[in-house]
């Protein structure tokens, strides 16, 4: 499994159109980077390519894509949706992406923070491997 290494994927239900959006990220130093987003049908907050400059819109299989979006976050705070059932995709090694659907973990409305975070081996052995 490549894990967070090659990034994530946060996927929900649009309030709007009704439609799943699924936004890539990857880690660049302290920062997220939200480098595309593939969606089936515009609605409110779905960004229009020319507002980013170099972004590059297309038509693929799964829907309508924006890629190189390049909007660069510190931390993505989100609170988990009742309706939007957001999921945290991750891919595998042979290019698959698997959900987690965040309602089986947290509770509904919980605000949640993705963010990187150096960890020493020892720190992660320690507090995490039991």
């Amino acid at each position: 499994m490549n894990g967070f290494r090659n990034g994530f994927a946060i996927s929900y239900t649009h309030s709007v159109n009704k439609g799943r959006v699924k936004d890539f990220y990857k880690a660049k130093g302290r920062n997220l980077v939200c480098d595309r987003t593939v969606f089936v049908s515009y609605g409110a907050g779905i960004p229009e390519p020319q507002e980013m400059p170099g972004a590059v819109f297309s038509s693929t299989d799964e829907g309508y894509e924006i890629s190189n979006i390049n909007r660069t976050v510190e931390r993505l705070v989100m609170a988990v949706g009742i309706v939007a059932n957001h999921a945290l995709s991750i891919e595998d090694k042979n290019g698959k992406y698997t959900d987690y659907f965040l309602a089986d973990f947290f509770e509904p409305q919980t605000s949640i923070v993705f963010q990187t975070k150096n960890v020493s081996i020892a720190d992660y052995i320690f507090h995490h491997i039991k």
